[in-house]
């Protein structure tokens, strides 16, 4: 069983030109829901956000056959700095605080003409077309399900509708296409596909992945829960940057993947999209979430400053 609730974004959609916080029932209920299920515990599944199913397979055939193809074809998509765009090998990045490299390989999407706003181009394989096209249409697709689910986020805690969602226009948002390769005979026993983390953002949508593995670690609970979703559902989970904004109100809950065993030690892919906001956007506590009891937890951060600074701890940026 899944650890993780399931809202339908449908009923928020239907609702959503309403003025604000004057919706019908079903909507009211949405954003009740999403905003619990994050205080409560930092992840959620999500149906009814309109993303073609289709579109997710092509996009999960075109990485597949890519990271099964030739080195020289993956390696000429890698070298951009940080690894914010492109191609990054396999045991680069290691989750903060751990000094084993994850046992993953990816590829990242940003905006496409995302130079004008100062962010690194995309780079393609020469015979990429099909991959690129593809890969730019999801990205879209779930920036715009990650702009309503912010919007009504800020509903739900009575903030203005564009609170969040405000930050993500022109924002420096990354999909991310995941190989985690059967684990080798000889892999140091404490190595996992992903450690132990707290995404950086505001919010991750990922798209369902071809192997279980997903766990989290519910706040204040020392155990691990598996997350295994219905196909064609997306799990939402909050990060570091939206839990600052909110003053720890909304938890960055750590998750991991673990590895696999057995028959089931196969190659896993993985598509989550990481929402960013526009490097210039201010990260301090928004006041709607400071009283007596509850002073400013964080200081003062832009969100280019502080990806910059997890880059670093990840290994990423040197």
């Amino acid at each position: 069983m899944s650890a993780v609730p399931v809202v339908d974004l449908g009923d928020y959609r239907k609702g959503s030109g309403a003025p604000e916080r004057e919706w019908d029932e079903p909507a009211a209920r949405f954003v009740g829901s999403l905003r619990d299920g994050l205080v409560e515990l930092g992840f959620i599944a999500v149906e009814g956000h309109g993303i073609d199913p289709d579109l997710v397979r092509r996009v999960y055939a075109h990485y597949e056959a890519f990271f099964a193809g030739d080195e020289g074809r993956k390696r000429s998509c890698a070298g951009v700095a940080g690894g914010q765009r492109g191609y990054t090998p396999f045991g680069v990045e290691h989750a903060r605080d751990q000094a084993r490299p994850d046992l993953k390989e990816f590829f990242h999407v940003g905006q496409q003409g995302g130079e004008r706003w100062g962010y690194p181009a995309n780079v393609w394989p020469a015979d990429g077309a099909q991959l690129r096209d593809d890969s730019i249409a999801l990205f879209r697709a779930l920036e715009r399900v990650s702009m309503l689910l912010l919007e009504a986020l800020a509903d739900g805690f009575g903030l203005r509708r564009d609170t969040f969602a405000g930050m993500l226009r022109g924002g420096n948002s990354v999909l991310r296409a995941l190989h985690y390769p059967p684990v080798r005979a000889g892999a140091h026993p404490g190595s996992l596909r992903a450690a132990a983390h707290e995404d950086i953002n505001l919010i991750t949508l990922l798209c369902g992945a071809t192997e279980p593995g997903l766990q989290i670690r519910p706040p204040g609970r020392d155990t691990w829960l598996p997350v295994e979703v219905a196909p064609g559902q997306i799990v939402v989970d909050s990060g570091d940057m939206l839990s600052r904004l909110t003053n720890d109100r909304i938890p960055a809950t750590t998750h991991r993947v673990v590895n696999p065993a057995g028959a089931a030690n196969v190659d896993r892919y993985s598509l989550p999209f990481f929402a960013h906001p526009r490097p210039d956007c201010d990260l301090s506590v928004l006041p709607r979430f400071v009283d007596a009891g509850h002073p400013p937890r964080h200081p003062p951060i832009t969100a280019g400053a502080y990806l910059d600074e997890r880059l670093r701890e990840i290994g990423l940026v040197s």
